[in-house]
């Protein structure tokens, strides 16, 4: 394996006899992202306007708006928000928090101990 990979990534699981499971930090971002927008009253990650553009020319980068830092088995995790117009921001945020928290432990075993949230613009438009 490329030594450029060792630096952003996290043993999830270790065995003698089939080898080493890693994720990258990259990818705890990710599911952080995609947890946050399935809760509703988030409009988007903030950044997401260019995730657009570059989506139309097939590039994502669902990360965009999530940073996570990965120690051992802990992840601490910080997100910018871009909320609904009419929603509750305290009640957003809280489902948000508990989603991504359920999601990330679920799908890779790490423990979540921070979830950071800050709300960087309220959406005005009815629908996405």
């Amino acid at each position: 394996m490329e030594k450029t990979f060792e630096q952003n990534t996290s043993i999830l699981q270790e065995n003698e006899e089939l080898g080493t499971v890693k994720i990258a930090d990259d990818v705890v971002a990710m599911i952080a992202g995609l947890a946050a927008t399935e809760v509703q009253g988030v409009a988007a990650m903030a950044g997401n306007i260019s995730n657009e553009l570059m989506s139309k020319m097939g590039v994502k980068n669902l990360a965009k708006g999530v940073k996570v830092e990965v120690m051992g088995k802990r992840v601490k995790t910080e997100l910018a928000l871009i909320i609904e117009y009419g929603h509750n921001i305290p009640a957003v945020s809280q489902r948000v928090q508990e989603k991504v928290k359920s999601t990330i432990e679920n799908m890779t075993g790490l423990e979540v101990s921070d979830i950071d949230i800050r709300i960087a613009g309220v959406c005005m438009q009815k629908d996405r």
